[in-house]
């Protein structure tokens, strides 16, 4: 197999290397010259955080430094990996015997919002030293162990096609070593949606999207809401079921209860995008006029969640009764990051009475849909990194209803050749899915569809 880095270069995506400079390194520089001067802030307030508390004398201290950045919008989300050094112990009253220095290696993800700097993930472990040599450490390292099986001789040349043709396509910038780590992660991607398209049960396709050269991980911190399973929110009344069979179909879409879909960017307010999609539908039904409304009014303004830290839409229906209602979007534009909150009673346009619990029988919801609109609902997004068209069904074992972690919209339901679905208004903009919409296999509770379903009142 060719190495990475030459494939690049033969391909374009790597300028031609730099002559050597003859300039001496300064003492103590090594560091940081293992990283770019924009990594200087995030490393030193990963340090920062990782030595708060720790007395003078017991704080770690850098050795060494790479790192990666993320852009999107006006955020940044650095992955930094780095080499920490904490001093020996010595001190007879704290240690038994003598400790000589203790080397870590350490895992950062830091998000910069505008000079802000928030600390999303630190995982520390001890290291041998010799391991963690820049000049030793091989791209091959850094792919997960997603397939076992032998590649094909031809598989690195394919895959370099492929990724440059995903770099043109999603206008990708990366300098030198940025561009091989992506390779190596879009490359290991690529087996893993394999993997999942071969567990699939429905007629989903799963491969190549702008989220391809995203770690897990990564994709993970970002996009999703891991609050989503880890509480219930506020407790609400259970909405009394119809008694009369859903329609065979049924898509809000056709019926003008949907606004455009919308993108989240770099921040995990999945859930803001759900409940705002819900009002906007249940203020269509009861007032008659579809308005865009502000999910940037609940990032700021909504105390109880977490804004781009993730959010559940419970909290959110509270949130706007307390507030008083919603501005629109163009009063109160997204930004897709914490700002200080600046609703304004006399411009809000729409309101809510109360938010109500829905059952958890499918052909309940069906049916409720049908006649009282779009409805919010929280899933499991397991392969919803690759996903491309067609109605996804994976295995339950690998997409639990129990681990939900991203809030949607259900819009509608139908059937395609047979397979029953729900259609579902994502929040990662149109250039995703099936135009922004994401179809799961229906009445088998796939991904925990059915487990937090929720609607405001308006009355």
């Amino acid at each position: 197999m060719a190495p990475w880095p030459q494939l690049l270069l033969l391909l374009g995506l790597l300028p031609a290397a730099a002559p050597a400079s003859s300039k001496p390194r300064a003492a103590g520089a090594q560091a940081w010259e293992l990283a770019s001067p924009e990594l200087r802030e995030p490393v030193r307030f990963a340090l920062e955080m990782y030595n708060r508390g720790r007395a003078a004398g017991t704080r770690a201290a850098l050795e060494a430094v790479r790192g990666r950045v993320r852009r999107a919008g006006r955020g940044s989300l650095y992955s930094l990996k780095a080499t920490l050094v904490e001093p020996p112990c010595n001190d007879p009253t704290v240690c038994q015997l003598p400790v000589s220095k203790k080397t870590l290696l350490c895992s950062f993800e830091v998000l910069d919002e505008l000079g802000k700097h928030m600390l999303l993930r630190r995982d520390c472990g001890p290291v041998d030293t010799k391991s963690t040599d820049d000049k030793n450490e091989t791209f091959s390292s850094f792919l997960p162990l997603l397939n076992k099986d032998p590649l094909p001789q031809d598989f690195s040349v394919k895959m370099a096609s492929i990724f440059k043709d995903f770099v043109t396509t999603y206008n990708r910038t990366y300098d030198s070593k940025e561009a091989s780590w992506r390779m190596s992660v879009f490359a290991s991607n690529m087996v893993r949606a394999q993997k999942i398209q071969a567990l699939d049960r429905g007629t989903a396709q799963y491969g190549v999207t702008k989220f391809s050269d995203l770690t897990e991980e990564e994709f993970r911190t970002v996009y999703l809401n891991p609050l989503l399973k880890d509480a219930p929110g506020r407790s609400r009344r259970l909405a009394q079921p119809g008694t009369s069979a859903p329609p065979p179909q049924w898509d809000w879409r056709n019926k003008g209860a949907v606004t455009d879909v919308k993108d989240q960017g770099m921040c995990g307010s999945c859930w803001a995008f759900s409940v705002t999609g819900n009002v906007e539908g249940q203020w269509f039904l009861r007032r008659g006029t579809l308005l865009s409304l502000s999910e940037q009014e609940l990032l700021d303004c909504d105390k109880t969640d977490k804004a781009c830290l993730g959010g559940l839409p419970s909290n959110a229906y509270s949130a706007i009764r307390n507030l008083g209602g919603l501005e629109t979007e163009d009063d109160y534009s997204y930004r897709g990051r914490l700002q200080t909150c600046s609703f304004s009673a006399e411009k809000a346009k729409v309101y809510i009475n109360d938010s109500v619990e829905l059952s958890k029988n499918e052909q309940k919801l069906a049916a409720w849909l049908a006649k009282n609109g779009p409805i919010s609902v929280a899933i499991n997004a397991f392969g919803m990194q690759f996903y491309r068209h067609g109605i996804s069904h994976p295995l339950r074992p690998l997409c639990s209803p129990w681990l939900i972690d991203h809030a949607v919209l259900l819009v509608g339901y139908g059937n395609r050749s047979a397979t029953p679905f729900w259609a579902i208004k994502n929040s990662w903009g149109t250039d995703w899915g099936e135009e922004g919409y994401y179809y799961l296999h229906r009445g088998s509770g796939a991904c925990g569809v059915n487990i937090m379903a929720s609607s405001a009142v308006i009355d």
